[in-house]
């Protein structure tokens, strides 16, 4: 018997001897033969308000269970093996910054410097960041992070001397970015905090001067969940006409302070996961410049590494960084839009959030396929020749998407093309021409033939790519990347309604970054292919066809065309608008329908066992003998309590299950036992090294395994639409085959480690603003070929047996009750077979019962989300249960649930409530005893 159940039978039981204590005082009344004692009068009603009191305590202990199980659990795990897997998950953090951190400028090589020196021993950092450095980022995934290594301790373990007295001049500010430890609540702090320069001295700037020939300057930006970066900064210390990715005027200040100063080596540091606004890079006096990211928990000794040259920094850029943010066509589109004749009141189900009036939500997608490099890469090219008007090119991008640079130099070419109807492949042989040890990557794009007015195409997309091992001075390494002829296809929606290989010549590029070219080929395809219902992709199960087109349609947005750029890029920001009566009625709409056709279930006892199941494969009979056992209410929990475990199903002697949050690493935000914390996502994916992101699923998974979690909410595997979006940091790139590579590499290694992976936020759950139930208005090639292609591709190259759906709509019905994506697209086209969980199941549009029969599978919630009777009392509700419980428990039965022998120990709670439910209850028995007795007495 669940704690819960136990609370549920104490609080009915109090309830009843409530009802008696209160039912005799009152009838006493009635009778007027109430005890004179005004004491005794009082005593029973303050008695029996107590017992309602606990009484509510104990209905509230039943409802949120699992969320006071997870408060109050604490590990079991072996300290040895916990500490075993925490130094391995160590040593991978630093690698992975390593790898990931970007030298976006070494003019005149002034990096790295010589620690021998001591003209170069010695830093000045300046910036009040370097005394609170982001780490990650903020939100439900980033709680926990523990002992970090800042960037002064990273330094010095470098062996570099830091200026102490700068340091001490910073922490001497009363500056603390506000934050919430309050589970659920996120709250963020966008003043960007900088010494004013006149606070620093005279003396204070000479000492450091004194002290030494290097200056590094930190910036930092952070970013977290539920909600976006400020796009005007007045509300926050700066101006209007400021947003929170370029230079605060403290900022701007400063930099010219020290530049003024005569340094010989000035450094900037960029301490953001989003894309910042760095044309001052480029100005005179500013030496160096390497991003960072958000390092993790010691990262930061991978940063002195670099510093000094004992590590070649080999990380490339995982977005575009334009000099003005605001030029991209998604800017326009990306915040709070309302339908301003759609006002409702927005439940919530879980505290601490409550109820609020406001107004159903949208945000369009107007840009369509035009995100990122997609769009820089293809403004500029003239439709008929295929020229780029570089002029105007260089004068928006800073740096290419796939851009950074390296201690060493490295040649790259193509030593051998072949290509087949189906399988091109290209050898790159890498030379390290320099002369010190460094590795390198290898991109390569493609450019698909082009027709003005055709299916919209960016000019380069990326295909393949890889990174070398270290090579020494002199030392080659030949790279064979393949692509799949069908991946070059464009869906077309407007027409074939499908996926199209247009007839032309591919060229297929070696390059730098997305947009300097070293090398190409050509690849012709000789006549139009069509990839229908008769004649699906080859890593389709079926084909793949319009199923969006409510999405798409739904509300008459206008979406851009390199056909007529001026025509149809936006301009300015969205307005409000109204909504139709008919959109309205679709987005309120969460009721289900009952098909009177449906065949009952059967529930009887077939001998088997929740173990019996390990390897049992999910069509197999078996399962259909296995789910027969199982009764209704037991499926109505395992569906309807999902507050981050599985619950125990006595029927096949099923234990319950314990999941986890993860995409910076094992974080459990509700209890505190956590492992150790990665960097952000977007420095893994700036590694461009798959083996790194395969190695992370091996030791967090590791992490997971001796810690008793058999699932992770990981890997984040939204894009970055635009570098506002708060999440940016738990996501990797603004392109869906670099994300959806890493995401499929983390996920195998996770699956080697037994521990079952929940891909989050499936989909189109870009933005933070409004996420709660917006309408996402986008056409269905973007869906497919940017938004939907990380999930697909977790799936069908990294055997995910588990989606987190997500809050938002799809048009007008909600993610996690779109059979569309969670039944056709995701199983029936891609073959997923596995669980889907909701993401949080806080607001009353998160409806149970539309949610199963679309292919969300059971509720992540801290209350309880139960099917209605629509399900528990019909035959196709529990045909809709027992489906649902068959993914459940598939994914279970193919993870380390099935030998994982570690518990969390979570009874405290039920002891402190059991004794204090035990106390009250001899007080009332006490009480009622007494008033029963004086009545007796009364009579005599």
């Amino acid at each position: 018997m669940s704690n819960g159940n136990i609370s549920l039978i104490i609080a009915i039981i109090m309830t009843l001897l409530v009802i008696a204590l209160l039912g005799l005082y009152f009838a006493k009344l009635r009778k007027k033969c109430l005890v004179k004692s005004k004491k005794r009068q009082v005593g029973a009603v303050l008695l029996s308000c107590f017992m309602v009191v606990i009484t509510i305590a104990n209905y509230a202990c039943y409802a949120y269970q699992d969320l006071i199980d997870v408060a109050f659990s604490k590990s079991t795990a072996d300290e040895e093996e916990v500490a075993k897997a925490t130094a391995a998950s160590k040593e991978l953090v630093e690698q992975i910054e390593g790898e990931g951190a970007v030298l976006l400028e070494n003019k005149n090589d002034v990096l790295p410097l010589n620690v021998s020196d001591p003209k170069e021993a010695n830093i000045n950092i300046f910036g009040w960041s370097s005394v609170d450095l982001i780490h990650g980022g903020g939100g439900s995934s980033s709680k926990n992070m523990g002992e970090v290594v800042d960037l002064v301790e990273g330094l010095e373990n470098a062996g570099f001397h830091v200026n102490q007295e700068l340091i001490e001049f910073y922490k001497s500010f009363d500056y603390e970015r506000e934050t919430s430890s309050v589970p659920g609540v996120f709250v963020y702090d966008f003043n960007i905090y900088e010494a004013p320069v006149e606070s620093y001295s005279e003396e204070l700037l000479s000492n450091a001067r004194d002290f030494s020939d290097v200056a590094l300057i930190v910036l930092t930006r952070q970013g977290g969940e539920d909600g976006e970066l400020p796009m005007d900064m007045s509300e926050w210390g700066g101006r209007e006409d400021q947003h929170y990715l370029e230079l605060s005027d403290t900022e701007r200040e400063m930099i010219d302070m020290i530049k003024a100063q005569g340094y010989e080596k000035v450094i900037a540091v960029i301490n953001s996961s989003h894309a910042m606004e760095l044309g001052f890079l480029e100005e005179e006096g500013i030496d160096g410049a390497i991003w960072i990211g958000g390092p993790g928990a010691n990262g930061c000794n991978a940063i002195g590494k670099i510093m000094s040259g004992e590590i070649n920094p080999s990380g490339r850029l995982a977005d575009t960084y334009a000099y003005d943010l605001t030029s991209a066509p998604a800017y326009y589109n990306a915040g709070a839009f309302w339908y301003k004749n759609a006002p409702v009141i927005v439940k919530s189900m879980t505290p601490p959030s409550t109820d609020h009036d406001t107004y159903h939500s949208f945000v369009d997608y107007a840009e369509g396929i035009y995100v990122g490099y997609r769009y820089y890469e293809t403004r500029w090219i003239d439709n008929e020749t295929g020229v780029c008007d570089e002029e105007s090119y260089q004068q928006s991008v800073q740096y290419p998407f796939g851009y950074g640079l390296s201690y060493t130099d490295f040649t790259q070419e193509i030593t051998n093309f072949s290509a087949d109807d189906t399988t091109i492949s290209i050898d790159v042989t890498v030379t390290n021409q320099g002369d010190v040890p460094g590795k390198d990557v290898v991109q390569i794009y493609y450019t698909a033939p082009y027709t003005t007015g055709g299916i919209e195409k960016s000019h380069v997309v990326l295909g393949a790519f890889d990174k070398t091992e270290m090579l020494e001075p002199g030392e080659s390494e030949t790279v064979t990347l393949t692509m799949d002829t069908e991946s070059m296809a464009s869906y077309d929606y407007i027409n074939e309604k499908c996926y199209v290989l247009d007839a032309g010549d591919y060229e297929i590029k070696l390059m730098n970054n997305s947009h300097d070219v070293i090398d190409s080929r050509i690849y012709t395809v000789d006549s139009r292919v069509v990839f229908d219902e008769n004649n699906k992709r080859e890593s389709d199960m079926t084909a793949a066809i319009n199923q969006f087109d409510d999405m798409t349609y739904g509300d008459n947005v206008a979406y851009v065309s390199r056909a007529d750029w001026e025509g149809t890029l936006p301009k300015e920001r969205t307005a409000d608008r109204d909504a139709s009566d008919e959109l309205i009625a679709a987005i309120e709409n969460t009721g289900v329908e009952d098909d009177p056709s449906a065949e009952p279930i059967v529930v009887q006892d077939n001998g088997l066992k929740f173990s019996d199941m390990a390897g049992v494969p999910y069509d197999d009979p078996k399962w259909d003998q296995l789910l027969e056992q199982i009764p209704v209410d037991e499926m109505a929990n395992l569906i309807g309590i999902g507050g981050y475990v599985t619950q125990e199903m006595p029927s096949i002697d099923k234990q319950q299950t314990v999941e986890v949050e993860g995409p910076l690493g094992m974080n459990s935000f509700m209890n505190g036992i956590a492992g150790v914390k990665y960097p952000s996502e977007v420095v893994l994916a700036s590694t461009w090294n798959v083996d790194l992101a395969k190695e992370m699923g091996l030791r967090v998974g590791e992490e997971c395994r001796v810690q008793g979690y058999d699932g992770i909410m990981a890997p984040a595997m939204n894009i970055h639409r635009t570098p506002f979006s708060g999440r940016n940091f738990e996501y990797y790139s603004e392109d869906s085959f670099l994300s959806g590579m890493m995401g499929a590499n983390t996920v195998q290694g996770y699956k080697e480690k037994g521990v079952n992976t929940f891909l989050k936020h499936f989909a189109l759950n870009d933005q933070e603003t409004n996420r709660w139930g917006v309408s996402v208005w986008c056409n269905e090639q973007a869906a497919r070929e940017i938004y939907f292609k990380p999930f697909e591709l977790s799936v069908k190259e990294g055997g995910s047996q588990g989606i987190m759906s997500a809050f938002n709509r799809l048009g007008t019905t909600w993610a996690g009750a779109n059979y569309s994506l969670l039944t056709t697209v995701l199983r029936d086209e891609w073959g997923f077979q596995g669980a889907v969980v909701s993401d949080m199941a806080v607001w009353d549009y998160m409806n149970t019962d539309q949610a199963i029969r679309a292919g969300n599978d059971y509720m992540l919630t801290l209350a309880k989300r139960m099917p209605s009777e629509v399900s528990i009392e019909t035959n196709a509700g529990n045909q809709a249960m027992r489906k649902a419980t068959h993914n459940v428990l598939y994914a279970l039965a193919n993870s380390n649930a099935m030998n994982n022998t570690i518990q969390q120990d979570s009874s405290l709670w039920l002891w402190l409530l059991g004794g204090c439910d035990v106390l009250v209850l001899i007080i009332g028995a006490l009480g009622f005893y007494g008033i029963s007795r004086n009545k007796k007495q009364k009579r005599q």
